[in-house]
């Protein structure tokens, strides 16, 4: 059975990665013409992902990043910004074999 949440229920929900890192807390829902187009969350204090916006107090998810709603909301690590220093190392040509 479908359980249908209010959108007044989602905000101040914990976010976390699907990789299991706490992101943030849903402060608001953008909605357009009728449908959830983004979320915006603040980001934690206690998360590591601060540093990465450059002083943002947050960031804007679009709706297809959200991978799950209940007790908490679970977002595609792709919509957090990556630091410099985490992005992905080309593959050696070993690699490629």
């Amino acid at each position: 059975m479908l359980k249908i949440k209010r959108m007044s229920e989602v905000i101040g929900r914990k976010v976390y990665t699907d990789s299991g890192e706490l992101f943030g807390i849903v402060e608001e829902v953008n909605i357009v013409d009728n449908r959830v187009d983004g979320w915006r969350i603040v980001v934690s204090r206690d998360s590591g992902f601060l540093q990465s916006l450059g002083g943002a107090r947050g960031i804007i998810v679009p709706h297809q990043f959200i991978k799950a709603i209940g007790d908490i909301v679970i977002i595609s690590r792709n919509a957090v910004p990556v630091q410099s220093g985490e992005e992905d190392l080309p593959l050696e040509e070993e690699d490629l074999i």
